[in-house]
């Protein structure tokens, strides 16, 4: 089945192009979410306006997503968490986190666009890539602490290997 696509899918293709799919991902997917319409001639000939005005759409959307990720690329995050042995966290720092301290600072970001490769489990200081746009993305400084203000990095480290030689 040829359908075009209304919206961009991933792993399928962009806004307005013409891909072939299994009928039943058409029938049952594509088209009852509005995401693409049926390849026939009439539809084709509409096809160069969706593209043009797909152009359009998409040059005014990445000069906003630059100017996003150029504020982006200036905040710094600080989150206070209750730390372990070895200045390890009890819990993490997730995506979900990020977003919505974002949230807070005025900026509207889906936690998926966030991209850890895992959660945060570490005092320091991290840069974390978050996604915009197609080819447009910033990095935002994480900042992971203790939430006590006696606290002294590395300090349970040196404890806790006392410890295991007054074991042995």
């Amino acid at each position: 089945m040829e359908v075009i696509l209304k919206e961009d899918v991933e792993s399928l293709g962009h806004r307005g192009d013409v891909v072939k799919v299994a009928n039943g991902y058409g029938r049952n997917y594509l088209l009852p979410q509005h995401l693409a319409i049926e390849a026939t001639a009439g539809n084709k000939a509409v096809i160069k306006q969706m593209q043009e005005s797909a152009a359009r759409k998409a040059a005014k959307d990445k000069a906003v997503a630059q100017e996003q990720a150029e504020k982006l690329n200036a905040v710094e995050l600080t989150f206070e968490r209750k730390v372990g042995a070895n200045d390890v966290l009890f819990g993490s720092v997730t995506s979900a986190d990020i977003a919505a301290e974002l949230a807070k600072q005025g900026y509207e970001i889906d936690r998926r666009k966030v991209h850890l490769e895992e959660p945060l489990k570490q005092i320091g200081e991290f840069h974390v890539p978050v996604k915009i746009y197609r080819e447009v993305s910033a990095h935002v400084k994480v900042t992971v602490k203790s939430d006590d203000p006696n606290y002294v990095p590395g300090a349970n480290a040196v404890v806790a290997a006392e410890e295991t030689a007054t074991e042995e």
